[in-house]
C-alpha cells in the first residue's frame, strides 16, 4: 500500500493509549502475558513515552492484546493467524498447543487430557513445522517430524503465529501451517522490568495438589542500546486418569477382549530462555536468541485384561468365562528441546542484509523402563460379566482381583535414546525500491540446513523361570502376592491391589542381561539417518494502487542418507540407502484494499513434506518366512499445490471479521499397507511397509469473528466476543495388492486427524480490576487410524467429538499484584474412541477437572 495508507493502518491499529494493568503488563506472561512489539524501535536512550508514541511498547489489557494480533493478521503478505502473549495468558493454557487450539483452522489432540500435538487445516502434526525464533524444531519422537508442542510452556512466550499460505522465504515443509514461537526482548518493554509468579493447581481425579512458578527479567543497558530478557519457568504436576479399553476386538456385537487401565503421571515442565539484543544505532542489530525446555513425563499404569473369552466373545450382561492377566508399566521419559539463534542485520540506505546461524536439539531419554511386567490367573476365571459397550463396567468373582490366584509370566525391560539435531546457516538481502507512484521491494536468499536423526533401542526380556535357558527370572515364588501395594482408586471395577516397579525391578536385577537381551527389538528399532537440505528464493513484493502483489519461487534439494539393521533367520546385518531429489516452489500472493478497514486477499502456494522417520528407516524385520515389516527409504516427499482466497474487515481499533476458503490438492500421500502376494513379498501372509497414495485434497471454509464491545452502555462495554469456526473435508486415496483379484485395490478415506468442523467460542469481561474469560473449544470426531485390512471401513479407528470448557478470572488487587483462578475442563470432557460405528469401544478415558490458583506480582 502508499505510505498514506499505511500511516491510516497504523493509527487505526494504535487507537487510544490503554490504561496500564496488570492483567495486560507484558512482561507477566510467565503468569499472564508479554507486550507484542512490532519492528519499529524507539532509538537508543528514547524515553518511555517516546518509545509507546512510536508503537513500539503497547501495555494493555485483553482488548490491546486482541489489537495486537489483529494488526500483526492484516500487515502480513501472507495469510497468518497470531496469538499475542496477552492473549495465551488470558485462558489456562499450560503449553503451547492449548494456546494454538483456539486459532481458526486449528485444532489439537490431547495426551491424557493436555494438548500435545496441533492439527492446522486438516493437516495432522507430522505435516505442520515448527520454529522457535526462525530456527526449525526438531522432533525428540524416535519416528516422527511432529513436535509436541507440551514441551513448551505457555509463560516464556512472547507471540505464537501459524502461517497458514508460506512465503518463498519461508521453509517449505509444512502442507498445513508453519509455527513460529517468539520468545521475550528487552526491546518489547518500555524499561526495566521484573515479575514474579507462583500458583497451584489441584486434581480433582486424584485429589493432588502440584505447585508452578515463574520469574521474568528485562532491562537495557549502554544507554539504550543492549537490551537482555530471561525467564524462567517450572510446572510439576500430579494427575491421574481412567481408561477403559477394547483394542476393537468387537465381531457382531460380541466382545473377544477388554483392559481395564489406572494411570498415575507425574509430570514436569522447566524452560529457560535468555534473549541479547544489541542495536548501537539505526539500521544494525544483532541479537543472540537461546530456548531450554525440559518436559518428563513419570508414569505408573495398572491394568487388568481379559482375554481368549471362551467362544470367541460374549455379549454385554453375559456371563463368561476368560484368561485374566494382571500387567504393569512404568517408565519415566525426559524430553529436551533446546534452540540458540545468533544473527544480525544491517540497512544501508535502501539495501537490508540479514544474517542468522543456528542450531536446535532435540532429544527424548527413556533409561530403563519396565515396558511389561505381567501376572496371569493360574485358571480361567468364570463368572466374568460387562454391561455398556462405549465404556464397558467388568464385575466377576472375588477371585478376579485376588493376587494370590496370579503367578508370573514374564518381565521386559526396555531402555531407548533419540537424538535429532538440525543446524542451519542464512543469508538474505532486500532493496526497497520506488517505482513513481508505486513502491517495491526485492528479496533474495540462500539457507543451509544439515538434519541428523539416530534412535538407539535396547529390550531385554524374561520369560522363563528354567534356570540356564538365557531368558528367566530366577528363583523364589512367582506368586503376585509378593509383589502388590496399596489398592487402586479406579471408577469402572475393582482392580484390587497396585503392582509395586521396586518389587518387580528387583526380581531381574541380578540377572543375566546378555542372554536376556532381544535381537530384534534392539536392533530392527536402530537407525541413524541425514537430511541436507540446500535452498534458495526470490521474491518480488509491489505496492500498487490499493494492490499489494507479492511473487517469487523457492529451489529446495534434498539429499537424504539412512543407515539401519535388517533382523531375518540368518542373524543381524546392516542396511544403508540413499537418494537426493530438487523440488521448484513458485509462490503467488495478493491483497487487495477495499478501503482502509476492508481487504480482499488470495494466493497461490507450493509446499513439499517429507515422510516420517519411522517410515523412512531402511530395517527389515522377517519374522517368520511368511511375515515381515518393511521400512521405505524410497518414500517421495508429499506435494502439496494450495489456493487461498478471503476477505476479512477490521471492526474499530480491536476487532475483526474474515472469511476464507482454500483447497489443497497433494501428492504421494503417505500411508501404511500390505505388500504380501505382490513382487518380493509374493510368498508371505503379511508384508507391513509404507506406501505413496496416489492423491488427497483438502477442502475448507474459515470464519472468524472477534470484537470489543466498547460501543454498548456501562458496564457492558467492557465486554469481549470471540468466535471462529471452520469446516473441512478431506480425502485420501489409498489401496493394496489384492491376491484374490490378483490387482491392487483402492478405496478413499478422510485424512487421519481432520476434524470436518472445528468451534471456538470466548466471551470475555475485563473492566476497573476485574478481568475474566469463558471459552469453548469442539472440535468433531476425526478419523485416527485406518484398521488392519485397509480395504474394510467397518476396522477404522475414529476419535469422537470432543467440547472442553476452560475458565479464568482475574482480580488486580493494588498496582503490583494479582490474583488469577481458572478452572480447566470444566466439562470433564473425555476422550473416546471408537471402531466403525460410535458404539463399539476402542478406547474410554476420563480424566476430570483441574483448578488453579495463582499470585502474581510485577515491579517496573
Amino acid at each position: 500500500m502508499n505510505s498514506d495508507k499505511q500511516q491510516q493502518r497504523r493509527r487505526a491499529a494504535a487507537g487510544s493509549l490503554p490504561r496500564l494493568s496488570l492483567i495486560a503488563f507484558g512482561i507477566l506472561q510467565l503468569c499472564g502475558g508479554v507486550a507484542h512489539a512490532t519492528d519499529n524501535v524507539a532509538g537508543a536512550g528514547a524515553s518511555e513515552a517516546s518509545a509507546i508514541a512510536l508503537d513500539t511498547v503497547v501495555i494493555a489489557g485483553q482488548r490491546s492484546s486482541m489489537k495486537r494480533a489483529l494488526a500483526a493478521q492484516q500487515k502480513a503478505d501472507n495469510i497468518v493467524s497470531v496469538i499475542s502473549s496477552d492473549d495465551i495468558g488470558g485462558l489456562p493454557d499450560k503449553n503451547a498447543a492449548e494456546a494454538l487450539a483456539r486459532l481458526p483452522g486449528v485444532a489439537v489432540q490431547r495426551d491424557q487430557g493436555e494438548g500435545r500435538y496441533i492439527v492446522v487445516r486438516g493437516m495432522g502434526p507430522d505435516y505442520n513445522a515448527v520454529t522457535i525464533n526462525g530456527a526449525a524444531v526438531p522432533s525428540p519422537e524416535a519416528g516422527r517430524r511432529a513436535v509436541a508442542l507440551d514441551v513448551l510452556p505457555a509463560g516464556l512466550i512472547r507471540s505464537l503465529e501459524v502461517s497458514k499460505t508460506l512465503m518463498p522465504d519461508q521453509d517449505a515443509n509444512s502442507l498445513g501451517g508453519s509455527v513460529d514461537v517468539k520468545s521475550l526482548s528487552a526491546f518489547d518493554l518500555p524499561g526495566t522490568a521484573l515479575s514474579f509468579q507462583a500458583g497451584a493447581s489441584r486434581d480433582q481425579n486424584t485429589g493432588k495438589t502440584s505447585p508452578n512458578a515463574g520469574a521474568l527479567w528485562a532491562a537495557r543497558f549502554l544507554d539504550g542500546k543492549l537490551g537482555v530478557a530471561a525467564g524462567i519457568s517450572g510446572e510439576r504436576r500430579k494427575f491421574g486418569s481412567d481408561n477403559v479399553e477394547t483394542g476393537g476386538a468387537w465381531n457382531k456385537g460380541k466382545l473377544s477382549g477388554l483392559e481395564l487401565r489406572d494411570y498415575l503421571p507425574q509430570r514436569e515442565r522447566n524452560a529457560l530462555a535468555l534473549n541479547v539484543d544489541y542495536r548501537p544505532q539505526a539500521g544494525q542489530s544483532l541479537y543472540l536468541r537461546t530456548f531450554l525446555s525440559r518436559f518428563s513425563d513419570d508414569e505408573v499404569r495398572d491394568r487388568l485384561s481379559v482375554s481368549n473369552i471362551a467362544g470367541g466373545g460374549a455379549s454385554p450382561d453375559t456371563p463368561f468365562t476368560a484368561r485374566a492377566e494382571r500387567r504393569l508399566r512404568q517408565r519415566k521419559y525426559t524430553q529436551q528441546i533446546g534452540s540458540a539463534v545468533i544473527g544480525g542485520g544491517l540497512r544501508a540506505g535502501d539495501w537490508k542484509l540479514a544474517a542468522s546461524g543456528g542450531a536446535s536439539r532435540a532429544t527424548e531419554d527413556t533409561p530403563e523402563s519396565i515396558n511389561d511386567g505381567r501376572f496371569r490367573a493360574s485358571a480361567n476365571v468364570a463368572g466374568l460379566r460387562f454391561s455398556g459397550t462405549e465404556a464397558p463396567a467388568l464385575t466377576g468373582p472375588a477371585s478376579l482381583v485376588d493376587p494370590a490366584g496370579y503367578n508370573l509370566q514374564g518381565i521386559t525391560l526396555q531402555a531407548r535414546d533419540s537424538r535429532d539435531a538440525e543446524r542451519h546457516l542464512k543469508l538474505d538481502l532486500s532493496r526497497r525500491l520506488a517505482l513513481g507512484d508505486a513502491a517495491a521491494d526485492v528479496k533474495g536468499g540462500v539457507k543451509a540446513s544439515r538434519r541428523t536423526k539416530d534412535n538407539d533401542t535396547e529390550q531385554w526380556g524374561y520369560t522363563s523361570n528354567k534356570a540356564g535357558s538365557g531368558n528367566y527370572w530366577g528363583a523364589g515364588s512367582v506368586s503376585m502376592s509378593g509383589f502388590t501395594q496399596g489398592a487402586l482408586d479406579y471408577p469402572f471395577a475393582n482392580l484390587g491391589p497396585g503392582l509395586d516397579p521396586a518389587l518387580v525391578r528387583a526380581r531381574v536385577a541380578g540377572l543375566d542381561r546378555a542372554g536376556a537381551r532381544l535381537l530384534s527389538e534392539s536392533s530392527l528399532n536402530d537407525f541413524s539417518m541425514d537430511e541436507d537440505i540446500d535452498s534458495a528464493y526470490v521474491q518480488a513484493g509491489a505496492d500498487i494502487g490499493n494492490w499489494r502483489l507479492l511473487a517469487g519461487v523457492r529451489h529446495e534439494r534434498t539429499s537424504f542418507a539412512a543407515r539401519g539393521q535388517q533382523v531375518s533367520a540368518n542373524g543381524l546385518q546392516s542396511v544403508s540407502r540413499s537418494s537426493g531429489y530438487a523440488n521448484w516452489l513458485p509462490n503467488l500472493q495478493a491483497r487487495f484494499d477495499i478501503d482502509k478497514d476492508t481487504s480482499v486477499r488470495a494466493a497461490w502456494t507450493n509446499a513439499v513434506v517429507r515422510a516420517n522417520f519411522s517410515q523412512l528407516a531402511p530395517g527389515v524385520s522377517l519374522a517368520s518366512n511368511t511375515e515381515a515389516v518393511i521400512g521405505n527409504p524410497d518414500l517421495k516427499p508429499l506435494k502439496a499445490a494450495n489456493v487461498d482466497l478471503g476477505i476479512e474487515r477490521m471492526l474499530g481499533a480491536d476487532g475483526a471479521m474474515s472469511a476464507y476458503v482454500y483447497s489443497k490438492n497433494i501428492k504421494n500421500f503417505t500411508y501404511t499397507t500390505d505388500l504380501a502376494g505382490s513382487g518380493a513379498w509374493a510368498g508371505y501372509t503379511t508384508a507391513t511397509s509404507y506406501a505413496n497414495g496416489d492423491k488427497a485434497r483438502v477442502r475448507g471454509v474459515e470464519l472468524s469473528y472477534s470484537q470489543s464491545l466498547r460501543m454498548l452502555p456501562a458496564p457492558w462495554n467492557g465486554m469481549i466476543v470471540g468466535a471462529n469456526a471452520s469446516f473441512n473435508d478431506a480425502k485420501a486415496s489409498i489401496g493394496r495388492f489384492d491376491k484374490a483379484s490378483g490387482g491392487r485395490l483402492t478405496r478413499d478415506i478422510r485424512l487421519p486427524g481432520q476434524s470436518k468442523r472445528i468451534v471456538n467460542l470466548m466471551l470475555g469481561y475485563e473492566s476497573g480490576p476485574v478481568s475474566t474469560r469463558l471459552a469453548l473449544n469442539h472440535k468433531s470426531a476425526y478419523l485416527l487410524e485406518v484398521g488392519g485390512d485397509l480395504l474394510d471401513a467397518s476396522q477404522d479407528r475414529y476419535v469422537d467429538a470432543q467440547r472442553q470448557v476452560d475458565f479464568s478470572l482475574g482480580y488486580q488487587i493494588n498496582k503490583r499484584v494479582q490474583l488469577v483462578f481458572e478452572g480447566i475442563n470444566l466439562n470433564n470432557e473425555t476422550y473416546y474412541v471408537y471402531q466403525g460405528s460410535k458404539p463399539y469401544n476402542v478406547q474410554y478415558e476420563q480424566y476430570g477437572r483441574t483448578f488453579k490458583l495463582s499470585l502474581k506480582a510485577n515491579f517496573f
